[in-house]
């Protein structure tokens, strides 16, 4: 169920105006405006009227702005206790035109908004409930306020409308192809976890959200990982917020496939890999040196750079009691715990740097002096890492390019039977390719001789079958 925010204090004011607008619609000469939108599964065209400006609402439970509205904990209580209070209204005004990932600023989109109504006006109407509670325009009204304009263009939900019926038509119309501004990434995984909290099945979902199934469930794992983080990384009343991992979907997209694929062969490497890449990406470090980071690389790289206070020494139990079930399951290896506690000494530090804001107090400093340990640390782990990946990636490559043409040479077999059976094969052409075939492999037995001191079976053999060609 959503949450009722209940009515708004102009709510039987709006009705008012909103009935007599659809009846001055109804009865005028020209053909009314309407708005098709998906109305409990079937497809619905309401009507299309002006409505002021000032006597709209925002919507408290929009999806473009939940994950923002932690941004001011104290505002945002007061919006949770009165939605409809002029500085409740206010705050959801600010979230509008700021940047999703740090809410301090201004969204750039929201000038070019603005921008394009001023010079274009409004080409695609909001959407209301009876009340005047925008479903679908709150930026739009935003823009429009900024710029002093009376009256905006809005489609009108039937009376039955509910909180459910709100959520669900302003989704399915954000979730449309042709939508120009999308969710924020965050708000879109709040978006699909509300959807699954509803009782729907994933394959409704994904579908819904034109996405696949599996994209469904990685983003409701990298939802789940991130609510862990947030709980982990509580101190003494401050904690980190899902906003500000808005710009991390790429790494922490990388992070589930390669923990998915760890964790088919090691549940413990999986979740040392984990957490070790989220102490980075926690550490804004980029995508790349993200993906150097291997279950190994705590003990072969950052082990020996950490400085004392990082350095952790956790005794894990060898067996972990279930609650209430008279069970225990085997508990994390010790260098996972290890890993954990570094993170949680991370994440506990970029809770304080970021409550704090500058205003730096004791406390502030230490966990700078933490966060900074732990960058350079990281820094300097990640050169030695960088090397050896690339030096893995150098020996790999003639052998990765020796298996491709292996491939091309069994989908040649498959041509040649084809060819064969329709009498469509030029042979002509097919010798010449032979012929350089034979020059390439004498290259590669040469440089083979060159470059390999003893010999296997394979190299053996395309020595002596090249030596036997030239004789």
């Amino acid at each position: 169920m959503s949450k009722d925010f209940g009515r708004p204090p102009l709510a039987a004011e709006n009705r008012t105006l909103v009935e007599q607008r659809l009846k001055e619609a109804s009865s005028g000469k020209g053909v009314p405006e309407t708005l098709t939108i998906e109305w409990r599964t079937q497809p619905l065209s309401v009507e299309v009227i002006d409505m002021p400006v000032d006597a709209l609402y925002y919507n408290p439970g929009t999806h473009r702005i939940r994950a923002q509205r932690s941004h001011d904990p104290q505002r945002d209580l007061l919006l949770d206790e009165d939605a409809w209070r002029p500085e409740g209204q206010d705050y959801l005004h600010y979230l509008l035109q700021a940047q999703p990932a740090d809410p301090s600023k201004r969204d750039p989109d929201f000038d070019a908004l603005k921008d394009s109504l001023r010079d274009f006006k409004q080409n695609e109407p909001g959407l209301i409930t009876r009340d005047g509670i925008l479903v679908n325009g709150n930026t739009r009204r935003a823009a429009l306020k900024e710029l002093g304009v009376t009256n905006m263009r809005v489609g009108v939900l039937p009376e039955s409308c509910t909180w459910d019926d709100i959520n669900a038509v302003e989704l399915s119309l954000q979730l449309r192809p042709d939508r120009r501004r999308d969710y924020s990434y965050i708000n879109r995984l709040l978006a699909i976890e509300e959807q699954q909290l509803m009782g729907k099945q994933l394959a409704d979902i994904a579908r819904d959200f034109h996405i696949r199934v599996s994209t469904c469930e990685q983003d409701l794992w990298i939802l789940s990982c991130l609510r862990d983080l947030i709980v982990r990384s509580r101190d003494g009343g401050t904690e980190l917020r899902l906003l500000d991992f808005e710009k991390q979907q790429e790494k922490l997209r990388e992070l589930h496939r390669r923990y998915v694929k760890e964790a088919a062969a090691s549940r413990d490497n999986a979740e040392l890999l984990k957490e070790m890449r989220l102490v980075a990406i926690v550490l804004n470090f980029s995508k790349t040196d993200v993906r150097l980071i291997e279950p190994d690389f705590r003990i072969r790289y950052l082990n020996q750079r950490l400085p004392e206070e990082l350095k952790t020494s956790v005794s894990s139990p060898s067996a972990v009691a279930i609650p209430g079930l008279n069970r225990s399951v085997a508990s994390a290896a010790p260098q996972v715990a290890e890993a954990k506690a570094l993170t949680d000494m991370v994440l506990r530090a970029k809770a304080v740097e970021a409550a704090e804001e500058g205003n730096l107090s004791e406390r502030g400093t230490a966990a700078l002096r933490v966060i900074a340990a732990a960058e350079d640390a990281h820094e300097s782990a990640l050169e030695p890492a960088g090397k050896d990946a690339r030096v893995r990636k150098r020996k790999q490559a003639a052998p990765d390019r020796l298996a491709d043409a292996c491939q091309d040479i069994e989908q040649c077999v498959t041509d040649l039977v084809l060819a064969r059976g329709s009498r469509s094969l030029d042979e002509e052409a097919f010798d010449e390719a032979v012929v350089n075939l034979r020059a390439t492999l004498s290259k590669l037995a040469h440089e083979s001789a060159r470059s390999i001191s003893a010999p296997g079976d394979g190299v053996s053999w395309l020595l002596e079958a090249v030596r036997q060609g030239d004789a």
